[in-house]
């Protein structure tokens, strides 16, 4: 999404942008401390830091149909992982909410991202919820899917899953957050103009992946709903966050907003 801008290939009179590489999990820490102008987070954060943020309309991640995934050494039903030990990649994480709402009693265990089918393999967890290109790896290491959040997701309320989205200050100028959103389209919309280039570039943080690997899970995730997130993917997060604090999950109702 953002190698356009990190080689200056979208250029602005008005903005200019520092990167800062983080796991999803500490950037929605840091949103909450409105550490940063234009963030990246989960869409379970933005309760907690809408009253700094506003959304923006592109940049969104979304799994129609499929999603994070829990796995597991042996085979269980989703019914199975009630009272387990799971290990997650971070509580403000849109696939910790949605475990929850699949299966409120469960042990979590917070892992980073990148270790946890380490830590199911040394036994410091019953089973692993994965996030990134551990939906397409876990398999090859040996492990079984339990259950397909964003399949799940789909087949009960009919609607993609948004799991991550950019968020752009609430105190920035108008004129600002308008250029921020201009730059953000184009460069996702450059990306996949240029398709290999960009993964070339993305392949740097990738922690291993081959190229046809990287462009499987990229088309996972950088899609239309990624250029601009429409009517749909809104809705969709929406329900999501209604459904959380319904359950008790999220501690107020927020309306999400976007900015274009």
């Amino acid at each position: 999404m953002f190698y356009a801008l990190a080689t200056r290939k979208i250029r602005s009179p008005l903005v200019q942008f520092r990167h800062v590489l983080g796991d999803i999990q500490t950037l929605n820490q840091k949103a909450r401390n409105g550490e940063y102008d234009l963030t990246a987070i989960s869409y379970h954060a933005y309760p907690y830091i809408a009253d700094k943020y506003r959304l923006m309309a592109s940049g969104s991640s979304v799994g129609d149909g499929y999603g994070p995934m829990v796995v597991s050494r042996h085979p269980m039903t989703p019914e199975q992982i009630k009272g387990k030990r799971i290990a997650i990649p971070g509580r403000l994480t849109t696939a910790y909410l949605t475990l929850r709402l699949l299966q409120p009693d469960f042990e979590a265990v917070d892992i980073p991202f990148d270790k946890i089918l380490d830590a199911v393999n040394e036994g410091k967890a019953d089973a692993g919820l994965i996030i990134h290109e551990a939906q397409l790896t876990h398999a090859k290491a040996g492990f079984t899917c339990i259950v397909d959040l964003g399949q799940w997701f789909k087949a009960k309320y009919a609607l993609p899953l948004p799991l991550g989205a950019n968020a752009l200050r609430r105190e920035l100028p108008a004129e600002i957050g308008s250029e921020c959103c201009r730059m953000m389209s184009e460069s996702i919309q450059y990306a996949l103009d240029n398709r290999t280039e960009a993964l070339n570039y993305a392949l740097e943080f990738s922690g291993g992946m081959d190229l046809a690997m990287a462009d499987k899970f990229v088309g996972m995730y950088v899609n239309h709903y990624t250029v601009d997130c429409g009517e749909l993917v809104p809705k969709a997060a929406q329900k999501l966050l209604d459904l959380g604090h319904e359950a008790g999950l999220i501690p107020h109702r927020v309306e999400l907003e976007f900015v274009r």
